[in-house]
């Protein structure tokens, strides 16, 4: 994600999701899509938009005030799909925020970056819409289909949809209010309460001498009784999530890596591996501490990171296995220490972690399109297709593939089974 947080946000392009949901799982993702098919007229459209936005041809995403903006793909041909919506007035914020104000739970989540449900009742209590109604929502397509929105448009509607499942404060950006300045405007509208008392009371006069006395005596109250001081004393939020790990150092390929291979660069190599590492397990990226290698476990290190032709065929005949170790250093490469584990080891995982993975699964997919799975230990097996899933203590999810009756890392891990169960199948 890149932009800032009032003007644009850019977002990367979606994977394809074979036999995953189109509509968006969280509260709010579900209230857009719902929103979405309750204003179209064309059921066949919003069916064909469900099935291309899981195909992985729309490019990265736009989200601005008032606007979302993709290029999508058909063969050679590129296009852009433009959706813009009707941004709020500072009238219709105000109001908004007064209302959210009157609602203490409400006002609270905003306040700690939440956009809880309950701010779609206080939209409506203000006769402010958040999400798109009746003519709302415009597309614009270089498509030129007949339909409306075309289905270009109506998956770059579902697709919005996943990016509300992540931040769902995205929907205020679309209507012209970013995170940060809601929370801004709301902390006032609280502040002006706190000061002059609830709005709408009978006795103006009144509720001015009772918040000038409250304030003489220190005990300035919020409409809903809360005194002041105790919500504007809190701690502050937590601070954000820590940034995701760089990327591991890039490593030389085979055709460039040979006999002359700079020893100091492969010694500076694995250094800065062994310091990713531990900077992984100290900010808790990883729950356990690397461990030193032992000689088989140095041996796959060695092969999987050093493609040099004359160290590999030396590891390779010094082991003894030359199969094992290059399936060993394909697991490596792969996952790294994790994925030698995955490979080499079955274990039982814990049950709640066995229902979560049961829960994403089912929930990614349609209903009966999910394939038949034999669970045994850490591995789910697709029933008769020669693909597995390994679950690993790191808590990521390793695909499989079957190859002259043994099982081969397939491709890079992931935290959700789904994700990695729609690539295997289409890999």
């Amino acid at each position: 994600m890149s932009g800032d947080e009032r003007g644009a946000r850019g977002f990367p392009a979606f994977a394809a999701r074979r036999g995953s949901r189109a509509r968006g799982q969280s509260w709010w993702g579900k209230a857009w899509a719902d929103a979405l098919e309750g204003t179209s007229l064309d059921e066949e459209t919003l069916k064909k938009g469900r099935a291309y936005a899981r195909t992985g041809r729309l490019g990265p995403i736009t989200v601005s005030p008032g606007r979302i903006s993709t290029t999508g793909y058909e063969g050679d041909t590129s296009f852009r799909t433009v959706l813009t919506l009707e941004e709020l007035d500072e009238d219709a914020w105000e109001l908004l925020w007064e209302k959210a104000a009157e609602r203490p739970d409400v006002a609270d989540e905003l306040l700690a970056g939440e956009l809880p449900p309950d701010l779609l009742e206080a939209a409506e209590d203000a006769r402010v819409r958040l999400l798109p109604g009746y003519g709302d929502l415009e597309a614009d397509c270089a498509c030129e289909a007949f339909e409306h929105p075309c289905r270009h448009a109506a998956a770059l509607c579902y697709q919005v949809s996943w990016l509300l499942d992540e931040d769902a404060t995205l929907l205020l950006l679309l209507r012209g209010c970013g995170a940060q300045e809601a929370r801004e405007e709301l902390r006032s509208v609280l502040l002006m309460q706190a000061i002059v008392g609830a709005p709408g009371d009978e006795d103006a006069d009144g509720a001015e001498e009772e918040a000038e006395t409250g304030s003489e005596a220190g005990t300035a109250q919020l409409p809903d009784g809360t005194p002041a001081e105790e919500v504007f004393g809190r701690e502050p939020a937590a601070l954000p999530e820590l940034p995701p790990l760089p990327g591991p150092p890039v490593r030389q390929d085979a055709s460039s890596a040979g006999a002359g291979a700079d020893p100091l660069e492969q010694l500076v190599t694995d250094a800065a591996v062994r310091a990713r590492e531990l900077l992984a397990y100290t900010h808790g990226f990883t729950a356990e501490p690397p461990v030193p290698l032992d000689l088989w476990r140095d041996c796959v290190r060695i092969a999987a990171t050093r493609p040099g032709v004359r160290v590999l065929a030396r590891v390779r005949e010094a082991c003894g296995s030359p199969e094992q170790l290059d399936r060993a250093a394909e697991a490596w490469r792969l996952g790294g220490s994790a994925g030698l584990d995955v490979l080499e080891e079955a274990w039982t995982p814990p049950r709640q972690d066995t229902a979560r993975a049961g829960t994403a699964l089912t929930a990614g997919w349609e209903q009966n399109e999910l394939p038949e799975l034999e669970v045994r230990e850490n591995r789910w097996t697709l029933v008769g297709s020669g693909l597995q899933l390994r679950y690993g203590r790191d808590g990521r999810w390793y695909p499989y593939r079957r190859e002259d009756g043994r099982w081969w890392p397939a491709a890079a891990p992931h935290h959700d089974p789904a994700e990695v169960l729609a690539e295997l199948l289409d890999g």
